[in-house]
């Protein structure tokens, strides 16, 4: 069962490689990434190691000069935890946890350590149970030995802490448990949803730690959690919400991220069901971010495994408070000037050109552009609702009034 401890910092170390898939400005990126997501989960990143190396070593992942490395930095500094930045197989965690004598963790479980503890709602809670539990069922060799040594901290929340826990049948059993329980809740949700009525459901989309939660609070006027922090949100929230008099459902789902586990897609996709069933997704995309056209893509990708990719779409560039452009010097012929140059401007215009129009640059935290962003709702909720009731269209004007 997952359980709510209170986080102690722990020294941390991070590892990642270069190879065909990523370069190394790719793979610092991934880096800083997964440097946050160690800050998320209560991790004081030390120090990052990086090695080009092409396919990763199958016992280690990394090479063993690198390894090496490594092992002195973790012995001289009394390293806790060393987090890997792509998925392990289960041999190769339990040679490198050998080798070095600490906790380690991959991406994926560390991401499945941040949701054991964000999710709130026994929902929530059962789908982050499951997904731990399918990530561990591989890996169970040598388990116990392993939560012996360590107690606790990073990576160490949720199953798997008794000795009984170890037994694969065990295990298969309680996933067979937990899968019948979120079929009972699915059900549940499935019949909320449909006593809904006939309201127009808008759903909220995007990248974590773009500001979803701080839109849906400035919009709705209701208090969703946020925070900076990746995956602030884990619970969806849905919120009645009125523009000038047209009411509609507007939901906060779960953020996305780049290499998500596959256990997580998997047990959210009932979760995904508000995207799946909305009338119309606001993508919100962090313009601020150096590498936020990737993480378009990255949302996009998860939108097209759940089949919502070809849904009414409205791309939200928030952060345009924070946004700066890198400095250009014309006189420089050497440098070619790039996207990374961009005034809001040009990326305006770029956008509102990609998305057919469909595209808005505002800032939530700082409420710019508010009055165009919900007057551009409330004319695309009122299209879908009178395309669904023509008889209602004489209810609503065609622009709702500035301020309303």
């Amino acid at each position: 069962m997952i359980e709510q401890k209170t986080l102690e910092v722990e020294k941390t170390v991070l590892v990642g490689i270069i190879n065909a898939q990523q370069d190394s400005e790719k793979s610092k990126e991934y880096m800083d990434e997964l440097a946050f997501l160690a800050y998320t989960a209560g991790g004081d990143v030390l120090k990052r190691f990086t090695q080009k190396i092409d396919p990763p070593n199958p016992k280690t992942f990394i090479g063993s000069g690198k390894m090496e490395e490594v092992m002195d930095y973790v012995k001289a500094n009394d390293i806790s935890s060393v987090i890997f930045d792509d998925e392990l197989t289960p041999a190769q965690q339990g040679n490198i946890e050998k080798l070095l004598k600490c906790k380690i963790l991959d991406r994926t479980g560390l991401i499945l350590d941040i949701f054991a503890q964000r999710a709130q709602t026994s929902y929530a809670r059962t789908q982050v149970e499951l997904a731990q539990y399918e990530y561990l069922l591989p890996r169970l060799k040598g388990l116990w030995t392993h939560l012996e040594r360590q107690r606790g901290g990073i990576g160490m929340r949720g199953p798997g802490e008794t000795e009984i826990e170890t037994d694969r049948r065990i295990v298969r059993d309680k996933i067979t448990l937990l899968k019948k329980k979120l079929v009972t809740i699915d059900k549940q949700m499935a019949t909320q949803r449909g006593n809904r009525g006939a309201l127009v459901r808008v759903a909220l989309v995007g990248y974590t730690n773009v500001g979803k939660s701080t839109l849906m609070n400035v919009i709705s006027k209701s208090q969703v959690f946020a925070e900076n922090k990746l995956f602030a949100t884990l619970d969806t929230t849905v919120r009645k919400v009125v523009i000038g008099n047209l009411p509609f459902l507007m939901s906060d789902t779960v953020g996305f991220i780049r290499k998500l586990p596959t256990q997580l897609v998997e047990s959210f996709k009932s979760t995904l069901d508000e995207v799946q069933e909305a009338d119309l997704l606001l993508h919100v995309v962090d313009i601020a971010h150096p590498n936020f056209e990737e993480h378009i893509e990255s949302v996009n990708q998860i939108l097209k495994e759940i089949k919502s990719l070809d849904k009414l779409t409205l791309m939200v560039f928030n952060k345009i408070d924070a946004y700066k452009a890198d400095p250009w010097d014309e006189t420089e012929l050497i440098e070619e000037r790039s996207t990374r140059h961009y005034s809001i401007e040009e990326w305006e215009q770029t956008w509102y050109h990609k998305a057919n129009g469909n595209a808005l640059f505002i800032s939530a935290l700082n409420k710019e552009n508010l009055d165009e962003f919900r007057k551009r709702v409330y004319r695309e909720v009122r299209e879908i609702h009178v395309t669904r009731f023509p008889y209602n269209h004489f209810l609503y004007p065609e622009v709702v009034e500035e301020g309303e």
